[in-house]
């Protein structure tokens, strides 16, 4: 398709010249604008085709082969047609069919001629789209052909769409977490789930009426997971945010040129580095020795602990606080250093006193958004602070987290609509309200404070 794209802007870039004898200056818009205006004429039915197929593609193979079984296929149960569509789909591309049985392999023949036949189908059509749009651009070109004003047009409608992909998605994920929490909330009372102080979901009671309602509720009380989420987030940002506002400090005001172009690409190593590899470091290096050194003052500490994850979360997330920091103390405007300076002031007392309150809507930044990307990390906490739903600010015991037990919920083949499920929808949408309120109290200070600034 790039290379029909390039051809299609090469010929009508050339035949927009061609049109007016060789002098481009004639036109009413530029030859490259015309080029775009045939590529794009060719190629975007094309493309909508291709991506429409994508995505209904799959719905139409599974009716196409449904259809052709017949009655075969009616006749099981849904389990059953469910898991023959399913093997139909891996066993497609492979030529022994032998573990199937007499009904998938017919399903797989079916499948494999449908998509043979659909793909050749799809070939022509979109051959034939091209050609189309690009001989109707190519006759509608001429000296006062508006292509910049159509290109122009065509590209602010694809940022729209964009746009509308990006709230629709949004949009998408909201509305899923509140029905899915609202079937949730009729298993299990809201306000026993948000202050109820015992949470274990293996024990959650399937059944329906005020009896399982009640006993439901005794065992999905999240106040245990927040305190551990709270707990592990409250020890990484006692972390990052003084290293990496006093690190962003020196790099941005201290520091050489040299040591600045060195010492800051090697802080923003950690923020590359796989999180599953901060949960490894956590479990085998920095869990034994605080066990260790606990054991030899005498203190008890648990083997998977908050210190321990915190400790690494807090590790991970400095080059958030770190980078962000620096570009925007770098972005304090010069004149009120050297206005500070010819006051009188040292560099320091100028740091203090003017460069920190002037950045503190970009520094607030920095810092709510290292501790949503706390909240939301995940196997730092598997791996060294464990699964047990722990009621305590003690950080030397394990605790879990939000994160943690939504992906523990949903590890295994338990029914979807069951309240043990329906639990990590709710604690989504918990989740997805602390953030939303971090981010307001972020642009509700960034708004006091740049007015004073600006």
């Amino acid at each position: 398709m790039v290379l029909t794209a390039c051809a299609l802007f090469y010929i009508g870039r050339s035949r927009a010249v061609a049109t007016v004898g060789g002098d481009p200056t004639v036109l009413h818009s530029k030859p490259g604008f015309h080029g775009a205006f045939v590529m794009i004429c060719g190629m975007v039915p094309a493309v909508l085709l291709f991506f429409t197929w994508l995505l209904f593609s799959r719905y139409l193979t599974s009716a196409y082969v449904t259809a052709q079984l017949g009655a075969d296929f009616a006749n099981l149960a849904t389990i059953e047609q469910n898991a023959l569509i399913r093997n139909m789909r891996s066993f497609a591309d492979r030529t022994d069919l032998s573990a199937l049985s007499q009904l998938e392999a017919e399903a797989v023949e079916h499948y494999r001629a449908f998509v043979g036949r659909a793909a050749l189908i799809l070939q022509i059509v979109i051959g034939v789209l091209v050609v189309a749009g690009g001989w109707f651009a190519m006759r509608a070109i001429h000296q006062e052909l508006r292509a910049r004003q159509f290109v122009e047009k065509t590209v602010m409608s694809v940022l729209i769409a964009a746009s509308g992909v990006a709230i629709l998605t949004t949009l998408g994920i909201v509305l899923s977490l509140i029905f899915e929490s609202v079937n949730f909330f009729q298993k299990v009372n809201f306000l026993d789930f948000l202050f109820g102080t015992h949470w274990s979901p293996q024990s959650a009671f399937e059944g329906v009426g005020e009896e399982a309602t009640d006993r439901n509720s005794e065992v999905f009380g999240a106040i245990p997971v927040f305190a551990g989420t709270l707990l592990i987030t409250a020890i990484a940002i006692l972390v990052a945010a003084p290293i990496g506002l006093m690190s962003a400090i020196y790099l941005s005001d201290y520091a050489s040129p040299k040591v600045r172009a060195t010492a800051k690409p090697i802080m923003e190593i950690l923020a590359g580095i796989p999180t599953v590899v901060y949960g490894f470091f956590a479990a085998l290096t920095v869990a034994p020795f605080f066990r260790n050194t606990g054991e030899a003052i005498g203190i008890s500490v648990s083997s998977e602990s908050a210190l321990a994850a915190g400790l690494v979360m807090g590790i991970m997330i400095i080059p958030f606080v770190s980078s962000l920091s620096d570009d925007v103390i770098n972005s304090v405007p010069q004149s009120l250093r050297d206005g500070s300076a010819g006051l009188g002031a040292t560099k320091s007392e100028t740091i203090r006193r003017v460069i920190l309150p002037a950045a503190l809507p970009g520094i607030v930044s920095a810092l709510m958004l290292a501790i949503s990307r706390a909240i939301g990390e995940t196997m730092i906490v598997v791996m060294a602070a464990g699964l047990s739903a722990n009621m305590t600010v003690n950080p030397l015991e394990a605790v879990t987290t939000v994160t943690v037990q939504i992906v523990t919920l949903l590890v295994g083949d338990q029914e979807f609509d069951s309240a043990k499920t329906l639990a990590a929808f709710a604690l989504g949408l918990v989740l997805f309200c602390v953030t939303l309120l971090l981010n307001v109290i972020a642009l509700r200070v960034i708004k006091k404070y740049r007015e004073q600034y600006d």
